[in-house]
């Protein structure tokens, strides 16, 4: 690898930046959603039964002592409880957003890479093959050793810009599931939590 490495070219080096930038996003991601990730039928009920025993108090003691974003947002809406339940509404949806960029931060990053390497690893493969076919004319030979030496250095920086793009893809297709698990988890939790203040209420 390190041989074919240094055949590939100056290209090689964004390209391997490319990577280890995008290996560090990737790291920091998977500690960040895998902290957020919490069982939430059992903290959805725990919840409750704090609403039933204690009241809104002891709710928002749950909440605090919980990580992950469902969390936040249902200590956001219990912070407004007092106000009634359409202001827990809007509490939810405010801090569901700002959970959302929090859960969503450096995708964009990740999707930067996915594009950039592939197209760094075309434009050193456009590079090497003009190199070769000055080599072949300043040769005055079109012979097989020289073209195929040429093109296949020329195509070194295409195979690892797509190596690279396919690494960081998975991982951000890995990512953009869970985010999306963990979205239709705090909306569903949300409604239950609402209608829980909902009988709450009435009682």
């Amino acid at each position: 690898m390190v041989s074919y490495f240094n055949q590939g070219g100056a290209f090689m080096w964004p390209i391997l930046a490319l990577l280890i930038i995008g290996v560090m996003i990737s790291i920091e991601r998977l500690i960040s959603l895998t902290r957020a990730s919490v069982n939430t039928r059992k903290f959805l009920a725990k919840v409750k039964d704090a609403l039933s025993s204690g009241g809104i108090q002891e709710a928002l003691e749950v909440c605090s002592s919980t990580r992950g974003p469902v969390a936040s947002i249902f200590h956001a809406g219990l912070m407004r409880a007092e106000r009634g339940v359409e202001h827990v509404e809007k509490a939810i949806t405010n801090a569901g957003s700002i959970e959302m960029a929090f859960l969503e931060r450096g995708l964009i990053w990740l999707a930067t890479v996915i594009s950039l390497a592939p197209m760094l690893g075309f434009t050193g493969t456009v590079v090497g093959m003009i190199q070769a076919f000055e080599a072949i004319k300043a040769a005055n030979d079109i012979s097989p050793s020289i073209v195929a030496g040429g093109i296949s250095v020329a195509l070194l920086t295409t195979a690892f810009g797509l190596i690279v793009a396919m690494i960081i893809q998975f991982f951000h297709n890995f990512f953009v599931a869970q985010i999306d698990r963990l979205i239709i988890d705090m909306e569903e939790s949300s409604t239950e939590l609402v209608d829980a203040l909902v009988e709450l209420e009435k009682k």
